[in-house]
C-alpha cells in the first residue's frame, strides 16, 4: 500500500528543486563573505596609509622648526646677540649636591613656624629664662657673691675686693650662738658658755681695779708689755706694766701680754722676743694666755716700718714668733683684717694662733682665729673710760 506522495518522490530520492535551492545558499553565503572578507582588507590597508602619512607631516615639521631656529640663531649672531638657552640646554646643574633629607628636628621646628611666629606666652617665657640666666652669671662673677672674695677696708679709707686663700684654714664659728650679757660677748653651745671674756690694758687704759673687772665678768687680761718706737727704734717697757701685772696676778686673772713692734729687720724683731722673754721672768708661772705680737703703722704720722714690703713684714714677725715659741710661751699674732690679709703673709704664718682685731657686729675675717677684739670702747666696772673688749674662743689656762 503506498502512502500519498510516494509517487512524486520517486521511491524516496531527493527532489531536483531541493538541491537547487541547497546550492543557492551556499552561493549567497560565499558571496557574502567575500565581501565581508574584502572590505576588512580595504579598512587596515587605509589605517596603516594613514599612520604613515602623519608621520612623515611631524617629521617634516621637525624639520621645518629646526631650520627655522638655526636661521634665528644665525641672524641674532649677526646681529650680536647671544643665542637664546633653554634650562634643559644648562650644564651648572651638577655642580650642586642633591639636599639632604631634613632631619627630624629641623622638619619639627620648620612645623612650628618661625621666631615671629612664635607664642606672645612661650616669648615671654623664654625672655624670662635668658634674664635669669644673665642675673645668675652676673652674680657668679660679682665679687660681693661669689663666695670667692672679702672687702678689705684700707687705711686709706679705699676698698677692694680680695681673693680668699683656699691654702688657709677657714672660719667656722656660728655667730647665731653669740649672746650678750651687759655689754659682754658669749659664745654659747648647748646652753654651755665656751668662751672667756677679756680685756687689754696699757698704760693708756689708766687706773683699773682688778678685783672689780673680775667681779663684772673678766677671765682674762691682755697686758701690754712694751713697744719700740715708731721714729726712734727705742724699745721700752709699758710704763704700768709692773703695777698691773702684778693686780691682775693678786685678782687671779688669767693673763697673756702684748709686745708693739716696730721692727724693720728679723735681728731687731729677735731683740724684741728677747726683751719680752726677760721681763716675764719674775712672772713666767702666771703667764697662761699668749703672748701677742703686734706691729702696725702709726696714726697721721710715718712709722719706722712704712718702707718694709709684705715679705719684710712676714719674715719679721715670724722672727719674733719663734723666739717666743723657743722660750716655751704660745706666741700670737694681733692684727685687723686688712693687716692680716694684705700687710703679712699668713701661709707662712699659719701655724701661730691670730688674734683678731674688728669692731663689727659680725667679722667678716674669713680665716681661723682663736681670739676677737670687737669693742675698743667699751664699759666695764673697774676701768676709767674705754676698754678693750675681746672674746677668746679656747680656754689657754688649761692648754
Amino acid at each position: 500500500m503506498k502512502l500519498p506522495g510516494e509517487e512524486e518522490m520517486g521511491g524516496g530520492g531527493v527532489g531536483p528543486s531541493v538541491i537547487y535551492m541547497v546550492i543557492g545558499v551556499s552561493a549567497f553565503v560565499l558571496i557574502v563573505l567575500f565581501a565581508v572578507f574584502r572590505g576588512n582588507d580595504q579598512k587596515h590597508g587605509g589605517s596603516g596609509h594613514l599612520q604613515q602619512v602623519q608621520e612623515q607631516n611631524e617629521e617634516e615639521a621637525q624639520t621645518q622648526e629646526l631650520a627655522a631656529g638655526e636661521e634665528t640663531d644665525a641672524e641674532g649672531a649677526e646681529a650680536g646677540e647671544r643665542p637664546k638657552l633653554r634650562a634643559e640646554d644648562l650644564d651648572f646643574w651638577d655642580m650642586y649636591p642633591e639636599e639632604e633629607e631634613t632631619a627630624p628636628e629641623e622638619s619639627a621646628a620648620d612645623t612650628t613656624g618661625t621666631e615671629t611666629d612664635k607664642n606672645p606666652y612661650t616669648e615671654k617665657l623664654e625672655r624670662e629664662k635668658e634674664e635669669e640666666r644673665q642675673r645668675e652669671e652676673a652674680e657668679q662673677n660679682d665679687p660681693a657673691t661669689d663666695g670667692k672674695h672679702t672687702l678689705i677696708t684700707n687705711r686709706d679709707g679705699t676698698e677692694e675686693w680680695v681673693l680668699i686663700s683656699p691654702y688657709l684654714t677657714k672660719n667656722t664659728l656660728d655667730f647665731t650662738k653669740m649672746e650678750d650679757k651687759a655689754g659682754l660677748k658669749r659664745y654659747m653651745e648647748n646652753g654651755r658658755k665656751t668662751s672667756y671674756v677679756g680685756v687689754d690694758i696699757s698704760k693708756h687704759t689708766g687706773s683699773v681695779s682688778f678685783p672689780r673687772i673680775k667681779a663684772a665678768g673678766i677671765d682674762y687680761v691682755m697686758i701690754r708689755l712694751g713697744s719700740r718706737g715708731y721714729s726712734t727704734g727705742q724699745i721700752t717697757l709699758d710704763e704700768n706694766f709692773k703695777e698691773n701685772i702684778e693686780g691682775a696676778i693678786e685678782a687671779q686673772l688669767d693673763i697673756g701680754v702684748y709686745f708693739y713692734s716696730q721692727a724693720i729687720t728679723q735681728d731687731e724683731a729677735i731683740q724684741e722676743a728677747n726683751f719680752v722673754v726677760q721681763n716675764l721672768e719674775p712672772y713666767r708661772a702666771h703667764i697662761k694666755y699668749p703672748i701677742a705680737f703686734n706691729m702696725g703703722f702709726v696714726s697721721n704720722d710715718k712709722s719706722r716700718i712704712e718702707g718694709l714690703s709684705r715679705e719684710d713684714k712676714t719674715a719679721v714677725t715670724s722672727s719674733f714668733m719663734e723666739g717666743i715659741r723657743a722660750a716655751g710661751y704660745v706666741p700670737m699674732i694681733y692684727g685687723d683684717k686688712e693687716w692680716l690679709i694684705k700687710e703679712i703673709d699668713m701661709t707662712k704664718l699659719q701655724d701661730f694662733d691670730v688674734w683678731l682685731s674688728q669692731e663689727e657686729e659680725i667679722p667678716d675675717y674669713p680665716y681661723r682665729y682663736s681670739m676677737w677684739q670687737y669693742n675698743t670702747d667699751g664699759v666695764v666696772n673697774g676701768i676709767d673710760g674705754g676698754a678693750d673688749l675681746n672674746i677668746c674662743f679656747i680656754n689657754y689656762s688649761e692648754r
